[in-house]
């Protein structure tokens, strides 16, 4: 089976290639990406492949091997784009000023689509059922996944296992990487209002100076991560934007900051949000001011399942060489994959797409990410072979 696939990723590359030239110059952003999905449609309806819409623009897909019920595999890519003006000079440059596919959607919805072509015409060689499920949403809460398992598409029929890829610009192509267990954080948003009484600049001592307190609060909620969590515990806490006043003279009413909360152990997650609160609210208030706190409760973390990790690292091994299939390290990125994983065995891993040689280096969320495009034959590959050839975990 190894063999065939490859041999029709490598026919229908340039084909696939050209799908990701278009999906690039035209990206839309989260829950946004109708033309997307209606190209997803038009595809899956030119391979005969039956398919039905969930979250508005989501699009799930089935084919039927033999035996039908033996086995249900899904995997899984993400459509949504980024609000990123794209710096690259090429042909498929996006035509969506502000709007740029920076981080590999239309490679992920691409490999499925050329996995969905090479599964349909050898399903007379594999058994079981496919569920292709190309999803919203993915760069934006509350994450397109959340959305689509909401509207049952792990159910009916529910599958056994689930495989979903994402783009690694720091590998080469030609390269996979895989984890086991815990493999990327979880992710919430933060949002403080600090409220004071504003005045004159040379008299703060008449103010509740605001811009003082914020400044005060971005310290203290350090002291979050770095006296409460466990050292051995992988947690982040940044304040990433800091907005109040408009001019030298006057101390404003108001501050607002936000930020990130990442963890990847879910129990300290609760905790620490509940720290924040804390903190936030004690802090201000003794300072004369009044805090409104919003945490935005994002994507949990990702948990790869231990024997899917095994199975699916070692046919990567088979596919490409052992030689090209590296362990992936810990991240503190999120990915709403993680819900799907909650739910049901999954199993994330990372596709090579740098060059150095051809300078293709920059990383994702960036105006000049780009990708080696024979990391599309690979990519469309190696879903192909997971959806057809894992029968064996579930028996």
């Amino acid at each position: 089976m190894i063999e065939t696939i490859k041999s029709l990723a490598k026919k229908y590359a340039p084909e696939f290639i050209s799908v990701r030239r278009h999906l690039h110059a035209y990206p839309e952003l989260s829950y946004h990406e109708f033309k997307t999905s209606k190209f997803v449609q038009d595809k899956l309806k030119e391979f005969s492949i039956p398919f039905e819409v969930k979250a508005t623009t989501g699009v799930v897909g089935l084919i039927k091997g033999r035996n039908p019920d033996k086995r249900i595999i899904a995997l899984r890519a993400d459509m949504d784009a980024l609000p990123i003006k794209e710096a690259n000079e090429v042909s498929y440059k996006s035509t969506n000023d502000g709007v740029m596919h920076a981080c590999g959607h239309d490679v992920h919805t691409t490999c499925l689509l050329g996995a969905a072509k090479i599964l349909n015409e050898l399903k007379d060689e594999w058994e079981g059922t496919i569920k292709l499920i190309f999803q919203p949403g993915e760069e934006k809460n509350p994450g397109g996944a959340s959305l689509m398992i909401k509207e049952g598409v792990l159910e009916n029929p529910k599958p056994q296992a689930i495989f979903g890829l994402h783009v690694h610009p720091q590998l080469e192509t030609g390269k996979f990487s895989f984890r086991g267990g815990l493999s990327m954080a979880s992710a919430d948003e933060l949002y403080f209002t600090i409220k004071g009484k504003g005045g004159h600049a040379a008299a703060p001592h008449l103010t509740d100076d605001t811009v003082l307190i914020a400044s005060h609060l971005v310290v203290a909620l350090q002291e979050v991560i770095s006296r409460n969590r466990n050292p051995l515990t992988p947690s982040v806490l940044s304040i990433t934007s800091i907005q109040g006043g408009h001019t030298t003279n006057v101390i404003p009413g108001e501050v607002k900051l936000m930020g990130t909360f990442r963890s990847l152990d879910e129990k300290w997650r609760w905790k620490a949000h509940e720290l924040i609160k804390r903190v936030a609210t004690g802090l201000v208030r003794s300072m004369g001011g009044d805090v409104d706190v919003h945490i935005d409760v994002g994507y949990p973390t990702v948990y790869n399942d231990e024997n899917l990790y095994i199975v699916a690292r070692k046919m990567a091994e088979e596919f490409a060489g052992k030689e090209n299939v590296e362990e992936t390290e810990v991240r503190m990125g999120s990915e709403d994959f993680g819900y799907y994983s909650q739910v049901i065995p999954g199993c994330f891993f990372r596709l090579g797409t740098g060059n150095k040689s051809k300078g293709i280096i920059s990383g994702v969320h960036t105006p000049t990410f780009n990708i080696d495009e024979s990391a599309i034959e690979i990519g469309m590959g190696i879903m192909a072979l997971l959806g057809s050839s894992v029968q064996f975990l579930v028996e």
